[in-house]
């Protein structure tokens, strides 16, 4: 299987439809719900958005904000994270300025390079993801599904279809 037309697949890939993502984000938004009278969600871009979208919808959240921060290079490697985007100085000021009544929200805790950065703007703020791998598992408060720290997570807006081989020949 190949993203588009052009790059092949990790050999431990984990490819998430978009109707699964959906279903996983919905769970997300059952373990969070009760858990906080959350005031702001702060999304980090990119892949926060679309997981921020549903939780905000489902748990009736007005006030949405985004902390662009890039540490992954062309889709490979991760790298050093960069702040792209700091979270707005209304947001910050929230919960006494420490993040009490935040909920951040992302795709995916990976190393934990990224939560780290974030946690140290918001403390107390509460960390959501729908996936998570050991190394940075023990950043998030709350998560979906756990996979292996090797496995590369194809998210559906990385994605175009295309014909995927058996798994037997070696797909």
């Amino acid at each position: 299987m190949t993203t588009g037309d052009t790059q092949p697949l990790a050999p431990k890939a984990f490819p998430v439809s978009w109707d699964q993502f959906h279903r996983d984000a919905r769970a997300l938004v059952w373990r969070l719900a009760g858990h906080g009278d959350w005031q702001a969600i702060v999304c980090i871009t990119r892949g926060g958005l679309v997981p921020a979208a549903i939780v905000a919808r489902e748990l009736n959240i007005r006030v949405i904000e985004t902390v662009g921060i890039a540490s992954y290079h062309e889709y490979q490697e991760q790298g050093e994270t960069k702040i792209i985007k700091a979270v707005s100085p209304e947001v910050m000021a929230l919960g006494g300025g420490d993040g009490a009544g935040v909920l951040i929200i992302d795709d995916l805790v990976d190393t934990g390079k990224t939560a780290r950065v974030v946690r140290e703007m918001l403390p107390k703020a509460h960390f959501a993801t729908v996936y998570a791998k050991p190394k940075g598992r023990p950043l998030v408060d709350t998560f979906i599904t756990e996979v292996s720290q090797d496995t590369w997570i194809y998210f559906p807006w990385d994605l175009g279809f295309a014909f995927q081989p058996p798994i037997a020949k070696g797909g």
